[in-house]
């Protein structure tokens, strides 16, 4: 069975992709160029919606930063006078067509990452397959002027007109092969075309905006108003429970602030069960904020949430807004002349 767990000695190690991977890819490749190309040709149309459209994305498969950068974003813009919402695949969830996402909404239904973004911003949120309709849901709910696209990189029936792309700084691109042989959605060439390249963590390359995720504080998943400094739990040995795109990155998290973490590392987007943080012990258990929100229910006093904040220079979020204000201008400008 291909899965990302299995492929990834392949991707980010010394094992040599067999040819079946290889043949794989040359078909995936062909695919994606030729829808690519139809949207190029105007084959296909890209839907323009009313306001701009910022797209977050990567080209590889795996948790390169997504959701933290698409929080520190929606921060950033309204601290620059713009009204941000978000429109979501909602990954993980169940909802049979495009709903609104408010800070109650259920993961299981909706998707853990958005009723995270939900939570953290309060900012209006809406999830959906079909990532136009999503947005045409929110903007007739709500009032914003600009729509971020969490992981909407490839989804070209949306047209936007900013993307940022996120690259993990630590494990790059792998072995720059294409998807199974390798972890790369796109060619690398693709990083040409896009507006702004994000580098979380390790060292930017050129023209790569530096990323870092910060933090240093574990909150109680039973009670919010409880938290204490990750250092009150430095040499303790602990449970570390990671369901994102890269478990490790939150493991060395846990290890380069003292701790002493027992590693189990689920799929991403898992729906946890009570039984899946039952470890026969009574030691703490750390998580991650994505991994939280579909704890709640059935939290203990065990259980810690360490959230993560994106920190960015503000000259990034300084570059976003302007390019939204100018695509605005433009939108009322042809509005003017139609």
């Amino acid at each position: 069975m291909l899965s990302e767990r299995t492929l990834r000695p392949v991707w980010y190690g010394d094992v040599q992709p067999s040819w079946f991977l290889r043949m794989l890819a040359g078909v995936y490749c062909s695919l994606a160029a030729l829808r690519r190309g139809l949207y190029q040709s105007g084959l296909l149309r890209a839907v323009r919606l009313p306001v701009p459209v910022v797209v977050i994305g990567n080209i590889s498969v795996g948790g390169t930063g997504k959701t933290p950068l698409a929080i520190a974003l929606i921060d950033g813009l309204r601290a620059r006078g713009l009204v941000p919402g978000v429109i979501s695949r909602g990954y993980g969830g169940h909802a049979p067509g495009p709903v609104v996402v408010d800070a109650q909404g259920d993961p299981t239904t909706v998707g853990d990452e958005p009723v995270l973004i939900a939570r953290s911003t309060g900012a209006p949120v809406a999830v959906g397959r079909d990532r136009v309709a999503a947005s045409r849901l929110l903007l007739a709910a709500a009032k914003v002027d600009v729509l971020i696209a969490d992981d909407g990189l490839q989804h070209y029936s949306l047209a936007r007109d900013v993307e940022i792309c996120v690259i993990d700084g630590e494990r790059r691109f792998g072995n720059r092969r294409r998807l199974p042989a390798g972890p790369l959605r796109e060619p690398l060439a693709r990083l040409a075309m896009v507006d702004f390249r994000v580098c979380n963590g390790g060292i930017p390359g050129p023209d790569e905006i530096a990323m870092t995720l910060d933090g240093d504080i574990a909150v109680a998943l039973l009670d919010h108003s409880v938290s204490r400094p990750l250092r009150e739990f430095r040499g303790s040995r602990v449970h570390a429970v990671a369901a994102i795109g890269n478990p490790a990155r939150f493991f060395a998290q846990l290890r380069a602030a003292g701790l002493e973490p027992i590693e189990h590392p689920f799929p991403d987007h898992h729906p946890f069960h009570a039984s899946d943080l039952e470890f026969g012990d009574e030691l703490p258990v750390m998580m991650t904020a994505k991994d939280a929100v579909k704890c709640r229910l059935f939290a203990d006093a065990r259980q810690w949430c360490v959230p993560v904040r994106a920190q960015l220079p503000a000259e990034f979020f300084d570059a976003v807004a302007a390019k939204v204000v100018q695509c605005t201008a433009a939108r009322e400008v042809r509005g003017t002349s139609d």
